[in-house]
């Protein structure tokens, strides 16, 4: 029962992971995109950074089904926020409305809008092509096959990585449950000093190169120079500095430079991939999501495994091994990616 009411909880709350990046796109000039899309992505990566913040304590003190109230009270607040205050962004939704309500007042049938006209050569096999397009454009896409595999790739860590803090600071450090939820504050504390600096790199830095057209996607691609070198040295840092022998200060600072490298990472290439393909900009960033998604659930499986039989540096070596491996991937699409967009008949070449 709990298992399907877990597959629930993500069959309902997947489409906000999936569709948030495009409805940003639906709202805002491309100008403004990489602000938000950064906030927004932010915001994914310390959501699951706070739950254990504030859960840790409650399920210490009244079990851990009391943590399940706090989730429903949250999500309540946030439905009622967002069914009051959140407007329609999809402009042929917005005309479709228009459209039924002139009907309405003056009883002519003729009044459509373009959706409907359009919905009605509209066939099955024109409905799988668009559900399948998520998937088939990023496997026919290089570009958004690899920076999927990259995002895919951090997020299996974070999550994975998330297994070892009781290890760490529960067996070699003695937290309690409520202390090991505080340990999280590092990871916490990177994020909130790392979206300011990324914000005011935009600002300074992206937002003059944005008002002057023809735009190159690849402009918002530096700062993941930065967060692809930082990604295997945090988990290094962390894996190693994680023993009785050392201040669990020193892993805790370790792990929040983990944040510093996945904003810096995750933010850009969001941005990226809906500038690169803006008509398709909700199906590559949901099978972005479906990805990543895949390899959050998939990864933390065999966490406990890989560190109890390798051991906590070990582990993370392998980990940070890994990630190396990928630190290419941010500099090819730089230096590389506008001629992989001329080859593809989907992607631009502006914005």
């Amino acid at each position: 029962m709990l298992l399907v009411f877990r597959f629930l909880t993500g069959f309902f709350g997947g489409p906000v992971l999936a569709t948030g990046g495009a409805t940003i796109m639906d709202m805002y000039p491309p100008v403004e995109v990489p602000y938000w899309i950064g906030i927004f992505g932010s915001v994914r990566i310390l959501g699951p950074v706070m739950g254990p913040l504030i859960g840790g304590f409650a399920a210490q003190a009244k079990g851990w089904r009391w943590t399940i109230w706090e989730l429903t009270w949250l999500c309540a607040g946030v439905l009622t926020m967002i069914f009051f205050l959140m407007p329609e962004t999809s402009q042929a939704n917005i005309l479709y409305r228009r459209a039924k309500r002139l009907r309405v007042a003056t009883g002519d049938s003729r009044l459509k809008s373009q959706s409907e006209i359009d919905v009605k050569g509209v066939t099955v096999k024109d409905n799988l092509i668009i559900l399948a397009r998520a998937f088939t454009l990023t496997f026919s896409e290089p570009v958004v096959f690899f920076v999927d595999l990259y995002c895919a790739l951090i997020y299996g860590i974070l999550y994975l990585w998330f297994e070892s803090f009781p290890l760490v600071f529960g067996e070699i450090y003695g937290f309690n449950i409520g202390l090991q939820g505080l340990v999280f504050l590092g990871i916490f504390v990177g994020g909130v000093l790392t979206l300011p600096c990324y914000l005011y790199w935009i600002r300074k830095y992206l937002t003059p190169t944005l008002k002057e057209p023809p735009i190159r996607p690849e402009v918002v691609l530096p700062p993941t120079f930065f967060g692809a070198v930082a990604l295997p040295i945090c988990l290094f840092w962390y894996g190693w500095t994680a023993r009785s022998s050392i201040h669990w200060i020193v892993p805790l600072v370790g792990s929040g430079s983990f944040t510093v490298s996945i904003i810096t990472l995750f933010m850009p290439v969001l941005s990226y991939l809906g500038m690169a393909y803006p008509q398709y900009a909700a199906s590559v960033l949901a099978g972005n999501a479906l990805f990543r998604a895949s390899c959050g659930v998939v990864f933390p499986l065999f966490a406990r495994a890989l560190f109890r039989n390798l051991g906590i540096g070990p582990g993370n070596s392998l980990l940070g091994g890994l990630s190396i491996l990928f630190i290419p991937i941010p500099f090819i699409l730089f230096y590389g990616g506008e001629r992989l967009r001329h080859r593809s008949k989907n992607a631009t070449h502006a914005v």
